[in-house]
């Protein structure tokens, strides 16, 4: 398949259960149709702690136990503590990881869940006393946390996942300047990235325009450093409705001589619409990607905003209840 050279292919780690290998303790692989439909687009890089620690496949199951301040990972059936084999294993691994824009984690797993795993006070505790996360996925968000980070079960939310694929592939985009970019590739990165990051935060924006504008005296890959870590605290969290409605209606005014009453009327009725949850943002966006290519307006045409990632991530669905 050809990729546009507008999306780059992200690396993306991502749990080797996840419809890839059977390799849970169960010997099961888990039907995960993201890993799937993402794999043509971004280079995947699959991990099974467990697996590389030693563990077999089948294999006991092992759980988190917090003692104190500390969780450790346990295999209630054998009594072995595998805490320090399984940090040893997460360092070693995040340490020649090289370039990853992306984590996509097994959910309540006790190596791999990032909040949802089931914590308990002792091994042979039957309920579970909590929820954290597993010992691998920890140590990823404590060096990675600034990435596109997610488990598959939350990509079944459109809201999360045009979050998750929007993050990755804007980090990917950013990588491409480490290998002989300039700071005028910066300048464009991020004028490119102005509305996208005015939906997600407006005082990160200006901040980080701010920084490009002064970078002139700064060595370029320093510079770049400081802007990657500020751009994925800028896309931290999805945006909200109401960002969104204010970027959309900013983009309306470059057409605001062009349009006929009604087709005002029409667009604000659909505004009102998203904002109140009735209809997804595809709607609003679906005609200002129509105007943008009636009217020829470049400055819009440029903006990532209206193309995050590749078109065929979009899901059918995502155009109906569930869209974002």
């Amino acid at each position: 398949m050809s990729h546009s050279p507008e999306h780059p292919r992200p690396r993306l780690v991502v749990s080797r259960c996840l419809d890839l290998a059977p390799c849970r303790y169960n010997g099961a692989t888990i039907r995960a149709p993201w890993v799937r439909r993402l794999e043509p687009f971004v280079e995947l890089v699959p991990v099974c702690p467990e697996v590389e620690i030693g563990l077999g496949t089948p294999r006991d199951p092992v759980r988190l136990v917090v003692v104190g301040a500390e969780t450790r990972m346990v295999q209630p059936s054998t009594g072995r503590d595998l805490t320090a084999e399984m940090t040893s294993f997460s360092a070693a691994f995040l340490d020649r990881a090289g370039p990853v824009e992306g984590f996509l984690l097994k959910s309540r797993s006790p190596s791999c869940g990032i909040k949802d795993t089931k914590t308990y006070t002792d091994a042979e505790q039957p309920m579970p006393a909590g929820k954290g996360a597993g010992l691998f996925a920890g140590a990823v968000l404590e060096r990675f946390g600034d990435r596109a980070v997610e488990d598959e079960g939350r990509l079944t939310n459109f809201r999360l996942r045009h979050h998750f694929l929007t993050k990755m592939f804007a980090l990917a985009r950013l990588r491409r300047l480490e290998d002989g970019g300039r700071l005028r590739d910066l300048v464009t990165f991020h004028a490119r990235h102005k509305l996208l990051l005015m939906a997600y935060r407006e005082a990160a924006m200006r901040r980080m325009g701010r920084q490009v504008a002064d970078g002139a005296g700064r060595p370029f890959t320093e510079l770049l450093a400081d802007y990657r870590t500020l751009l994925g605290k800028a896309l931290a969290q999805p945006a909200r409705a109401s960002a969104h409605v204010n970027v959309l209606m900013h983009a309306m005014g470059y057409f605001k001589h062009g349009l006929s009453p009604a087709e005002k009327s029409h667009f604000l009725a659909v505004l009102a619409e998203y904002r109140a949850g009735r209809l997804p943002l595809l709607a609003p966006l679906t005609i200002l990607r129509s105007w943008i290519a009636r009217f020829d307006e470049p400055y819009l045409a440029d903006q990532v905003y209206f193309d995050p990632y590749p078109q065929e991530l979009l899901d059918l669905a995502d155009s109906g209840d569930g869209g974002y």
